[in-house]
This record gives C-alpha cells, sequence and structure tokens, in this order.
C-alpha cells in the first residue's frame, strides 16, 4: 500500500539549506528534470530508500540498447524526476565541515568571552570592593572629625551654660534687691503722704520728714542702678543664647551627621535599607569644604568664649554695685524709723466682699463647666448613630443596577442624618455659648482675683505701716539672697 501526501522527511523535499551549494546538472537529472514542481513535491515511489539508492548507483545509459538481453531496466523513467534535488558527497562532506569550522569558531569566541567575563567580573568585583572600602574608610575618618569638634562643642557649650546660669542669678539677685527695696520705698512714699495729712500745727517740716525725703531719693537712686546693671546682664545673657543657640545648632547638625554617616557606615551590602536613587551622584547639595566646615565650629566656639569674658566682667560689676547700693541703703534706714497704720479696716472689708464675689463667681463656674461637660458627652454620643447612618448610606451606593432604588429605608436615613446634623449643630452652638460664659466668668474671676490682691497688696502695705520699719531688710536680702 502506498501512502500520497506523506510529511517531508529529507531536507530535499523542502527549500534548500544556505550551507550546501547548488548542485551541478547531472546526465541523469538533465533528462528527467521537471520544469515547475511545487514546494514539497515528492514522487509516489520516493520513499522507498532501497529504491532509490538503485537509482543513484545505476550509470547512465544513454539508449535502450545498452541494457543486457534478459534484464530490466534498473531506473524507471517516471522515478528520475525524484533525483533533480540529491547533493554529491563533496557537497556534503563540505556542508559537514562548514558546519564544524562554524562551531569551532562559535564555541573558541564563546570561550574567550567567558574568560574575558570571568576576568571582567573578578576586576570589577575587586574594584567595587576597594571602592566600597575606601568610602567606608573615609566614612570613619568623618565621624572621628565629627567626634573631635563635637567634644569641643559640647565642652564650650557645657561652660557657657555655667556661665549663663551664674550670669542670671546674680540678674535674679538685682532683680530681688529691686524688690526688696521696694517695699521700704513704698513704706516712705506712704509715711510721706499720710504725713501730709496732718492738720493743724502738726503740719511741720521737721527732721523725720527731711529723712524720709532722702530716703525715699536714695532708695530710687539705688534701684536705677541695679535696674540699669540688670539690663545689661538682659544684654548679655540674650548674647550668651546667641552663642548657646548657635553651639546647639552646630551640635545638632553634627549629630544629625553624624547619625547619617554611622548609618551610612554601617550600611553593608545585605542591608534591608539600601535601594536605587538614579540621579542622586548628579546633585550637589553641598555648601562647605572641609575648612569652612572646621571654621565654622571654631568660630562658634570663639564667639562663646568671648561671650563667656563679657559675662566674667559683667557679673563682677554687678556684684560692686549690689555691695555699695545695700550698704548705702542700711545707712539710710538707720537714720529714720517712723511706722504709720491707714485703712487696714477699709481694706479688710473690702478684701472680704471680693472674696465673698469670688466664691459665688467659682460656683458658678462650676456649675458652667459642668454643663460644658454634659454638653460634651451628648455630642459624642450623637457622633455614632450619624457614623451609623452615613455608614449605611455610603454601604447602600454600591447596590447593583436597579437595586439602587430610593426607597423608604433611604429617605429614613437621609432624613436620620440631617436630624443627627442638626442636632449636632445646636448642642455644639449651645456648647460654644456656654463656653463664651465661661470665659466671662473666668475673667470675672480674674478680676475678683486681681482686685483682691491689689487690695492684699493694700492691707499689707498699711499693716507694714506699723511695724514694717522695726524689720528693715538685712544685708543678704538687700545684695539678692532670700
Amino acid at each position: 500500500m502506498e501512502f500520497l501526501g506523506t510529511t517531508q522527511v529529507a531536507s530535499y523535499c523542502g527549500t534548500k539549506s544556505c550551507l550546501f551549494p547548488a548542485l551541478a546538472p547531472t546526465t541523469t537529472t538533465k533528462d528527467t528534470y521537471q520544469s515547475y514542481n511545487p514546494p514539497g513535491y515528492r514522487h509516489r515511489s520516493s520513499w522507498r530508500p532501497n529504491l532509490l539508492h538503485k537509482v543513484v548507483s545505476v550509470p547512465h545509459r544513454p539508449d535502450k540498447q545498452s541494457i543486457p538481453t534478459g534484464r530490466l531496466p534498473t531506473v524507471l523513467p517516471a522515478l528520475r524526476s525524484s533525483l533533480h534535488a540529491r547533493y554529491s558527497t563533496s557537497d556534503w562532506h563540505h556542508a559537514n565541515m562548514v558546519q564544524l569550522k562554524g562551531s569551532e569558531a562559535s564555541r573558541y569566541s564563546a570561550g574567550r568571552l567567558n574568560t574575558d567575563s570571568m576576568r571582567l567580573i573578578q576586576d570589577k568585583d575587586q574594584l567595587t570592593y576597594q571602592m566600597q572600602e575606601d568610602s567606608r574608610r573615609n566614612l570613619g575618618e568623618r565621624i572621628s572629625d565629627i567626634d573631635f569638634w563635637r567634644s569641643e562643642l559640647i565642652y564650650e557649650l557645657e561652660c557657657l551654660l555655667k556661665e549663663t546660669q551664674a550670669l542670671e542669678t546674680v540678674k535674679k539677685r538685682l532683680e530681688c534687691a529691686v524688690d526688696e527695696m521696694q517695699g521700704p520705698l513704698k513704706i516712705a512714699l506712704e509715711c510721706l503722704y499720710h504725713r501730709e495729712k496732718r492738720q493743724g500745727i502738726d503740719l511741720v517740716h521737721d527732721d523725720v520728714e527731711k529723712s524720709l525725703i532722702k530716703e525715699a531719693d536714695v532708695f530710687k537712686d539705688c534701684q536705677e542702678i541695679l535696674i540699669k546693671l540688670a539690663q545689661k546682664i538682659s544684654q548679655q545673657l540674650s548674647i550668651n543664647r546667641d552663642a548657646q543657640h548657635a553651639l546647639e545648632k552646630d551640635l545638632s547638625d553634627k549629630n544629625s551627621a553624624r547619625f547619617i554617616d554611622e548609618k551610612s557606615f554601617n550600611l553593608r551590602n545585605t542591608s534591608d535599607s539600601i535601594s536605587f536613587y538614579y540621579g542622586m551622584e548628579k546633585a550637589d547639595g553641598t555648601v562647605s569644604v572641609p575648612a569652612t566646615w572646621a571654621k565654622f565650629s571654631e568660630d562658634n566656639i570663639r564667639w562663646s568664649q568671648h561671650s563667656r569674658a563679657n559675662s566674667v566682667k559683667l557679673r563682677e560689676e554687678a556684684e560692686a554695685g549690689l555691695e555699695s547700693t545695700s550698704e548705702e541703703v542700711w545707712n539710710h534706714y538707720i537714720s529714720t524709723n517712723l511706722a504709720f497704720n491707714n485703712r487696714i479696716a477699709e481694706v479688710a472689708d473690702a478684701m472680704n466682699k471680693l472674696q465673698l464675689q469670688l466664691a459665688k463667681i467659682l460656683q458658678e463656674i462650676f456649675q458652667t463647666e459642668d454643663t460644658i461637660m454634659l454638653l460634651e458627652r451628648s455630642i459624642k454620643a450623637k457622633e455614632y448613630p450619624l457614623k451609623v447612618a452615613q455608614t449605611r448610606l455610603e454601604g447602600r451606593t454600591k447596590r447593583p443596577n436597579i437595586e439602587l432604588c430610593c426607597d423608604a429605608p433611604q429617605f429614613q436615613l437621609v432624613t436620620e442624618v440631617y436630624t443627627l446634623g442638626n442636632t449636632l449643630q445646636t448642642l455644639k452652638q449651645r456648647r460654644q455659648e456656654a463656653h463664651d460664659t465661661l470665659q466671662k466668668l473666668m475673667l470675672n474671676k480674674s478680676n475678683l482675683e486681681h482686685d483682691i490682691s491689689v487690695k492684699a497688696n493694700s492691707f499689707f502695705i498699711d499693716k507694714k505701716c506699723m511695724d514694717m520699719r522695726k524689720v528693715f531688710p538685712s544685708i543678704p536680702q538687700l545684695t539678692g539672697y532670700t
């Protein structure tokens, strides 16, 4: 049984390969050559190997007379058309040789490429490792430089803080001394005022009045001296704070830089926080070089040292001023000793009324605060139902297609949201009104407390008119010590 149209089983049945040269025409193929055959065309018996082998091995005979008697022709005329695509043995060997040489050349080229690639990989790995180690070493040196300047800044900052604290102590002593002189000065002025109320013959310009006037002038002069010293110290403290801010800013920047550099120093190829940041090598945001970087910290330290030197001189001046003024005030106090009593009952009565009113205001403030707390609780309690209604509305908006119906639940939810919103608005408005009322009460409370403090101050001043002159501020108190 023969099969027609079978699958191609040889290269000559299809398109010729580019590796084989064109065949020279032979006598066998010339006689049996067909001018046109469709692609993939084969004779119906060309699949038989033995027959094809016989066709190739039979020599060409030009005529039928040369065939021996009693033997059939070896090659049938109908089968000669299948021999037009045959290659010669030299073509076959040549094709094999070309294929082998091409494979050898490709293998040799691939071998060289692999060797060069391995060498390139090793060189680049070594270069990458060396550059990474150099960067890590540079980061380590930079961290050492930052640590050096950090230690210098920390030491200078500690010295400046100690000096600033000492200067603030002196300023407090000056303020305390001024406050200590304010009481005797008020007493002296109050005494002079009350002595002006004398009637008749008692209105005389005696030695007591002269002493009181001189004492008040000395108190004022001493206060002015101490206030001027305190102002100078305030200016110096401002300069010290500027220097301190510069040191702290520089120290903070160095701490941040050290943290960043230390983090960069500790980064490894296996770290989790590494990533690609393309183009960062082209961006240069630096603002200094190592020389200007070091000079910046050095200038901050010098500025701090200069501020500390000025602070020491100012402290010495303040100490001398405190000693001189305290001695002068005490000497003038010894020359006069007067005491008066005025308006104690009236001031005490006014203080009692103000305190009673203050107690009522405090009670009202307490009730108003309770009301505000209840309003806030009510507002908080309404927020959750509003969240539920809005969440239901939001969920119902996801209903598909025709199910997105404006039904009764939808109307009810919308009404509920509007109602809850109005309720919250009303409660918040009422809470705001309560806050306003509370603010007014707090303002009244503050005014009452201020009036009470004024009355208390007046009460104590009037009380001291009798016995304050018996206990005058001591020398340590006049020099600012408490």
